[in-house]
């Protein structure tokens, strides 16, 4: 019987190293950073009452087989009234190991969605700490659902399918 639990074992931990080894994450890192403030120091002397703008886009790169660039471009853009107080750009990248093995929709979730996951929460640091350094008020992101935005993505583009079908 322990023969039995420690085969057993030994298959669990196979698929276990199997299934680290069909993702794995090979770096992260800053791509780009930008930070503009067109208007200071006429902007701190204003009342604050900003408007924010935010962007998000993710984009991936094969780099080699198995192996993908996933950006994460985060533009937040806040205005006073109709002036710029500050535009700040943070383009977080990884790279990430994608095996064969995992199928076309799953590579897709991952790419999509999973990926952009991981880098949020560097790209959001770093932008909170590009305004901090600027000296205006504490950016504080809320966490993003990518799989969310991952699945609207999908219906949209199925939506933009049927109606190229139809015409």
């Amino acid at each position: 019987m322990a023969d039995e639990q420690q085969v057993n074992g030994a298959a669990q931990g196979d698929a276990q190293d199997q299934q680290q080894q069909a993702f794995a994450i090979q770096r992260i890192y800053t791509k780009d950073v930008s930070f503009e403030s067109p208007n200071a120091p006429e902007i701190f002397r204003k009342e604050w009452k900003p408007e924010l703008n935010l962007d998000l886009n993710v984009k991936n790169t094969k780099l080699e087989d198995n192996t993908y660039e996933v950006v994460l471009k985060i533009t937040a853009t806040n205005k006073v009234g109709d002036d710029v107080a500050f535009l700040a750009e943070v383009h977080q990248a990884g790279i990430f190991t994608i095996a064969d093995s995992i199928e076309e929709a799953q590579r897709a979730q991952l790419l999509g969605a999973f990926c952009p996951n991981i880098l949020f929460p560097y790209a959001r640091e770093c932008l909170s700490s590009l305004v901090s350094r600027a000296t205006f008020p504490q950016l504080n992101l809320a966490p993003v659902n990518f799989d969310a935005v991952f699945a609207q993505h999908l219906q949209q583009r199925q939506q933009q399918a049927s109606e190229q079908a139809d015409a």
